[in-house]
């Protein structure tokens, strides 16, 4: 067994509330597992690499992505062929890696590209690409938000919800991402219109967790939210108007929230002049309640989670730092507490938290390396030439 010392460095582990100043860990090679960490003089190894006083985080988990989709294209790329969503996916996935993001779970994917690409990142095929959790197409009723080309399986019954999730699940997702409200890109809905009933989400929740999976429900009204907690769901993606009573069930059953933050501000930040109207109504009308009702279930306890549904429109896959700082502004929340949301929360819901998330022994090196201190400024992260870390390899 070789191993690595990266040594003179300040580290925030990503789970204590300080940074520790004149830090050391070393890597095993074969693993790229940390086998040893502490402060001062680094034991011998193999090899050494020296951080310059520089700034160590752990990489971010983003738990909400779409790899096949071009935020510049306003349409999700629907009129792709499979070869064109993959070259896509792939050049996402290398902008999301060098942005700090060593982990994602994926929320929706055309042609179920990245299952597919998943396996080649297993075979070691896939260059600086980040950590996936596939999920494949998304499951939406109908007419429904996501049903698009290549993109949904369509479900309008509990049977069909079954076989669907069933058909899923022998692909290779290993979250499966469910519609239960209308949202902001599509004509025709609102975020308060309901879609997936609750039978149909359970039933499929019910197949998902007898594999061990986990589930996500888009949801951003009333009464979608709620149909999707009474399901069961494990987190509830964008929840805009999550009200009190619904905070607290999420609290009392163990559900994340995952706010996307930069998904509903970027649409009529950037967007006047050349979305839709309609779209940028929404986005508009929904964002100060969206702020106050999130900021109220944080408030509360519920446990969020870091994803920025990257790939809807000006949301590109380098835009985790900006959700961070959003974060921090909108919801009146420390760069600390938006930090644990991925390190920890992220972690936690996707049932990787022993081996990812926090820079501490027998978990990955996945991590970055920074000028300037993240806990003092949260627009630290957003350092464009940092230097990003997967599994003790230098990546960017």
């Amino acid at each position: 067994m070789t191993q690595t010392a990266f040594f003179n460095f300040t580290l925030f582990d990503g789970k204590t509330d300080q940074n520790e100043s004149d830090t050391w860990f070393t890597t095993n090679d074969q693993t790229g597992k940390i086998v040893n960490r502490g402060t001062g003089t680094a034991p011998k190894a193999d090899h050494w690499i020296d951080l310059q006083g520089q700034y160590v985080m752990p990489g971010f988990i983003n738990v909400h992505t779409h790899i096949t989709s071009d935020p510049n294209t306003f349409d999700g790329n629907s009129g792709d062929s499979e070869t064109e969503a993959a070259v896509t996916a792939y050049k996402n996935l290398q902008t999301m890696l060098k942005s700090g993001v060593t982990y994602i779970r994926e929320c929706g994917t055309s042609y179920d590209v990245d299952i597919k690409l998943n396996r080649l990142k297993k075979k070691g095929l896939l260059d600086h690409t980040p950590t996936m959790m596939p999920s494949g197409r998304a499951f939406s009723m109908t007419g429904g938000h996501g049903d698009g080309p290549h993109f949904s399986f369509l479900v309008d019954s509990p049977d069909e919800m079954r076989k669907a999730v069933r058909q899923g699940l022998k692909n290779g997702a290993e979250n499966i991402k469910m519609m239960a409200t209308g949202g902001v890109m599509t004509p025709g809905d609102f975020m308060a219109d309901p879609q997936l009933s609750t039978i149909e989400m359970k039933t499929g929740i019910d197949e998902a967790h007898h594999k061990g999976k986990i589930v996500a429900a888009h949801a951003e009204g009333n009464p979608g939210i709620q149909n999707a907690i009474d399901a069961g769901v494990d987190s509830i993606e964008h929840g805009f108007y999550v009200n009190e009573q619904e905070a607290q069930q999420m609290i009392k059953q163990g559900t994340y929230l995952t706010p996307t933050i930069i998904a509903l501000w970027a649409i009529p930040e950037y967007g006047r002049g050349t979305l839709p109207a309609w779209e940028v109504k929404k986005a508009d009308d929904a964002a100060e309640d969206a702020y106050r009702n999130l900021s109220r279930a944080f408030k509360l306890g519920v446990k969020f989670t870091c994803g920025t549904d990257a790939g809807t429109p000006y949301n590109g896959f380098d835009t985790t730092p900006k959700e961070l700082e959003l974060m921090t502004e909108k919801l009146s929340i420390t760069p600390l507490q938006a930090y644990k949301c991925s390190s920890i929360n992220s972690a936690s819901l996707c049932h990787i938290e022993d081996e990812y998330g926090t820079l501490e022994i027998g978990k990955f090196a996945d991590f970055q390396v920074l000028k300037n201190d993240p806990l003092a400024d949260v627009k630290a992260c957003q350092q464009s030439d940092k230097q990003v870390y997967l599994h003790g390899k230098r990546e960017f």
